[in-house]
């Protein structure tokens, strides 16, 4: 079983340095991106499905957010602009983290966590609101605010039981791909509202490919408790 997790945690770098490689050099390597994407995250997938059903309701509301993200990287690769039903394929998926992140915490330590996460994301989304256009000014906040309150989550979890010796470690890693998150999908928002970030594609694969994975650690590790 062991070594199998650690043939397909290989397979998941290849493939991620697969669909970096192919989104970077573009033109004829599109293909590349186009194949490698999906079967990333599949490799993701396949991680946390491997975990054994006795991880329970956190490993389930993990996968079905995953498969959800996987919809939303099909929507945003395609050739067509679905950023619309890509964003929203994306917010279903952090519904199901932030049940899988809730319990564990204090609401004091909720609340504080979140609010941290509000307080640094304000000044990149005041900065940038004006050069997304205004249909969409609506769904890119209330997407904004379910991905802060996930990571916000995330980290009051990861706080809250960093003395547990069986939950510190998976809720730290979980948190760690909630903050990665964070980071991928505001780098995608400013490299297509704002202004072409350099190596937009590299920043934005590398940080979210992390996310998942640290996110589908935490339950391959909850597993070992």
């Amino acid at each position: 079983m062991q070594l199998r997790r650690d043939i397909t945690w290989v397979a998941v770098v290849v493939l991620a340095l697969g669909a970096i490689l192919g989104a970077e050099l573009g033109g004829d390597w599109w293909w590349l991106h186009y194949l490698c994407k999906p079967l990333t995250m599949l490799a993701i997938i396949s991680t946390v499905a491997q975990a054994g059903a006795a991880v329970g309701r956190y490993r389930t509301l993990v996968l079905v957010g995953m498969l959800c993200s996987l919809a939303g990287d099909v929507f945003l690769m395609l050739p067509q602009d679905l950023f619309v039903p890509g964003l929203l394929a994306f917010l279903v998926a952090h519904l199901f983290y932030i049940a899988a992140f809730f319990p564990g915490a204090t609401p004091k330590g909720r609340l504080l966590a979140i609010l941290g996460y509000v307080i640094a994301a304000a000044g990149s989304v005041t900065l940038l609101l004006p050069k997304v256009p205004a249909p969409l000014q609506i769904p890119v906040v209330a997407y904004g605010f379910v991905l802060v309150l996930m990571a916000g989550l995330a980290a009051a979890r990861a706080a809250a039981l960093r003395r547990d010796p069986a939950l510190a470690a998976p809720t730290r890693m979980a948190a760690l791909g909630a903050f990665l998150f964070v980071i991928s999908d505001n780098v995608l928002a400013w490299d297509r509202f704002g202004h072409d970030v350099p190596r937009a594609m590299l920043l934005i694969l590398a940080t979210y490919f992390g996310a998942q994975s640290c996110i589908a650690r935490s339950v391959v590790l909850m597993g070992r408790r």
